[in-house]
């Protein structure tokens, strides 16, 4: 058979087999897929900025600039509730005094295991260190002084000069403002003592809530020990030796690490309790940093904002309340602020208060018209000038003292 004709034969013999073939199906029409029928994990269209669609409490036009500065909105959100039965107890600066007497009016349980004894009045008790705070320790201005607190009270630590004298009369160095007048001697000094940290080692147990007042960066310690005072040595009682007592400016780091192990601490004996954190707003009297008081304020209130912020976000047990941002931040133009520039007016704690208490649904009691203060003795240390009686409305803090080594 010719090449030509072998060619053709197998030519149609592969059609053949080719025809055989079963057909193939049609294809199908491609069928739209609704977004019920989508996966699960099927990526959502990306925003052409991260920002877009954020609520406008993240903007500062909308969350700042366009609301008033008395009543800000969305600027605080509870990160747990706070009840009429939880045990509240409060520590810390001067403005943590204002937080425990509005609390206690709207009628929420705020632990005191020193009330003032019976026979004196509201006045005498504010004076002598009663009812302003869950137990008798007056201002805790730094975080390491509550650490160093708590460790006394469980008998883990001894503080160094735990008596100071003035004339012939005795403080408690750790409280010095609570005995206006001193004690008889020093050993009763140290009864005294003994007795509050049994009522301090009841209160951390006791607590279901710990409300705590950052205030300073500032303090003053023994060298030798580390010890810490509220006060300088000199100022209330005590004498100042340079050789035995140093200024200390602690760092965040060093804060952040104080209350770390404060919290550690307390809830090795009390497992359930929670933080509720604040900074205080009233800027420093005094520095013996060497700065200006102006940055060695902005410093101070930096470091523990810095700190109550990394304490927020690390731990669902801690909260941020934003009383310092409300009152120090330049929207609110200084309204909240007595003429001094430094003590918060009525009017500022009431904004504050009224923000904390709308987000945790509290009905505020209606505060007491303030007895008149008179003029440059805002928030004193003690009875007033000329020997009139404090208001119930002051705060009692000690630092105001260092005003009178003002030059």
């Amino acid at each position: 058979m010719g090449g030509g004709k072998r060619r053709r034969k197998l030519n149609a013999e592969r059609s053949g087999r080719i025809a055989a073939l079963p057909s193939a199906a049609p294809a199908e029409e491609p069928q739209a897929v609704t977004v019920a029928d989508a996966a699960p994990d099927a990526p959502k269209p990306v925003p052409r900025s991260p920002y877009e669609g954020l609520p406008a409490r993240a903007f500062w036009r909308s969350g700042v600039t366009e609301q008033h500065p008395l009543r800000v909105a969305d600027l605080y959100r509870k990160k747990f509730a706070l009840s009429p039965s939880h045990q509240i107890a409060t520590a810390g600066s001067c403005f943590a005094q204002h937080i425990a007497r509005r609390l206690k009016g709207a009628g929420y349980s705020i632990v005191d295991r020193e009330p003032a004894p019976l026979g004196f009045d509201a006045a005498d008790a504010q004076l002598y260190g009663y009812g302003l705070y869950s137990a008798r320790y007056g201002n805790i201005y730094t975080a390491r002084q509550l650490l160093q607190l708590a460790r006394e009270a469980f008998r883990e630590f001894e503080p160094a000069v735990p008596v100071w004298r003035k004339g012939e009369r005795f403080f408690d160095a750790l409280r010095p403002s609570v005995e206006p007048e001193g004690l008889a001697s020093a050993e009763e000094v140290t009864a005294h003592r003994a007795a509050h940290l049994k009522h301090v080692r009841g209160m951390l147990k006791q607590a279901d809530v710990i409300i705590f007042t950052f205030g300073l960066t500032e303090t003053w310690e023994h060298r030798a020990s580390g010890t810490v005072y509220p006060t300088a040595p000199g100022t209330i009682a005590g004498r100042y030796d340079p050789a035995v007592f140093a200024f200390r400016n602690l760092t965040h780091s060093e804060v952040l690490a104080d209350f770390l192990a404060f919290r550690k601490r307390v809830r090795e004996v009390n497992p359930t309790v929670k933080f509720l954190l604040t900074v205080s707003p009233v800027p420093l009297t005094a520095t013996a940093s060497g700065e200006h008081v102006l940055p060695a304020t902005i410093y101070s209130k930096s470091v523990l904002r810095g700190v109550a912020g990394e304490l927020y976000h690390r731990f669902d047990d801690v909260d941020y309340f934003p009383s310092y941002e409300m009152v120090a931040g330049h929207p609110s133009r200084g309204f909240f602020y007595e003429p001094n520039m430094r003590a918060v007016a009525n009017a500022g704690v009431d904004v504050v208060m009224r923000a904390f208490f709308e987000a945790h649904g509290i009905e505020a009691a209606p505060r007491a018209a303030a007895e008149p203060r008179p003029k440059g003795d805002r928030e004193g240390g003690g009875r007033r000038k000329g020997g009139g009686k404090r208001s119930k409305d002051d705060v009692v803090c000690e630092e105001m003292l260092l005003e009178a080594f003002a030059k």
